[in-house]
């Protein structure tokens, strides 16, 4: 009791300005992972023109880093267990900063696909890092540290998708690489603010996710399901649309499904004490999400727009309050191994969702068939969270 009296008292002793630098070291780390993954669709076109790459070949392209991201989760729980914290936040922004930029130089898709490759690495390993460091930095304001990580996320993937065409006009290679000097910012301001305290010592020790623990699956499946229909939506809609007729709607309904996202993260700023680590809200999420993928697949085109709308804020409110779980449930040391063994399991379900709808509407030419697994997962999410284990402590494989 008194080791936590002491995290809750040192923290509230913070001056402000250490305060707001941490938080927007998070948000700044948040924009990071994502800026350089959604710089990569609106160049497609250049690349493919360029490099004459194949469906198949850009399908992969852009594949790949969600891919790592579900199996490089568990080798950077290694890393903070051997390394410390800290040298693995520094090493995975530096490998995201120079790859990243590499990818830019690519003069043959070998060295563009190997460059992705590396830099989706960097990315994959610094997923379960960030949970360890809101853990030490914010160990009694971790829903609001969480929800301004997000928030960077969510910010990366508008800016990534948006801005980098008109930066860097036609050329694809500045395109990818003009990003890797925010990534480069973010390491230097982690540099700097990230002690080697608590999470941040190596020698740890443990660092292998506990897959006998159920709350491991039940957090990663929730996360994943909730992920793999926001990726299908972005994915399936277009093409509903367009075989509906409803070409028109496409931009605006795309546009709404991802600006719809960060009205997700005012509940969690707000008020706190009453979403962060609680089922209810979970479930109310999947069961406003299953409703919405209903009313797109039974409902008139001009239901489409907040059907997306809903998906798009309970998707991002489950990435929330997903990724604020591990640091409230376990001890320091275990955060790392807590979150990849869940972002190893949430990855791989947001690939075979959309995966699984797409053989379903191949195989039956029906589309709504393509939104079922979406469906389905939506109910997991409703399900499961309201068994969900979210008390504090050791589970049974811990």
């Amino acid at each position: 009791m008194s080791g936590a009296h002491a995290e809750v008292t040192t923290e509230a002793s913070l001056p402000r300005a250490t305060a707001l630098l941490r938080y927007a070291a998070l948000w700044l780390i948040g924009v990071s992972l994502r800026v350089t993954l959604l710089a990569v669709p609106p160049v497609i076109p250049l690349i493919h023109q360029d490099l004459r790459l194949s469906e198949t070949a850009i399908g992969a392209l852009t594949s790949l880093p969600v891919l790592l991201l579900a199996f490089a989760a568990v080798p950077g729980s290694l890393l903070v267990a051997r390394t410390g914290l800290r040298r693995t936040l520094l090493l995975g922004l530096v490998i995201v900063a120079v790859f990243g930029a590499a990818r830019g130089t690519a003069s043959s898709a070998a060295v563009l696909f190997a460059s992705t490759l590396l830099m989706g690495v960097g990315i994959a390993v610094l997923q379960p890092v960030i949970p360890a460091l809101v853990k030490a930095w914010f160990p009694s304001r971790v829903g609001i540290a969480t929800a301004l990580y997000a928030n960077g996320l969510l910010i990366g993937e508008i800016l990534g998708a948006s801005l980098t065409l008109p930066l860097v006009g036609r050329s694809w290679g500045r395109g990818l690489a003009v990003w890797s000097v925010v990534v480069l910012g973010a390491a230097v301001t982690a540099y700097f603010l990230v002690a080697p305290v608590g999470t941040g010592e190596a020698g740890t020790g443990r660092w292998w996710p506990s897959w006998g623990e159920r709350r491991t699956w039940q957090i990663g499946i929730i996360l994943g399901s909730s992920s793999g229909l926001y990726f299908a939506a972005n994915a399936f809609v277009p093409d509903f649309l367009h075989a509906g007729g409803a070409d028109r709607a496409i931009g605006p309904c795309l546009t709404v499904l991802n600006a719809a996202q960060l009205l997700a993260l005012l509940p969690v700023i707000w008020v706190p004490d009453k979403v962060v680590g609680r089922r209810r809200p979970l479930v109310v999420a999947g069961g406003l999400a299953f409703v919405a993928v209903l009313a797109i697949v039974v409902s008139p085109a001009t239901f489409v727009f907040p059907a997306v709308a809903v998906i798009g804020v309970t998707s991002a409110f489950v990435l929330t309050l997903s990724l604020a779980l591990p640091p409230l449930l376990v001890e320091p040391e275990d955060v790392p191994r807590l979150s990849a063994g869940i972002f190893t399991i949430a990855y791989l379900g947001a690939v075979a969702i959309p995966i699984m709808g797409g053989a379903l509407w191949d195989l039956t030419g029906l589309r709504e068939t393509a939104f079922a697994p979406c469906a389905v997962g939506s109910l997991l999410v409703a399900v499961l969270a309201s068994r969900a284990e979210l008390d504090p402590g050791p589970g049974p494989g811990g």
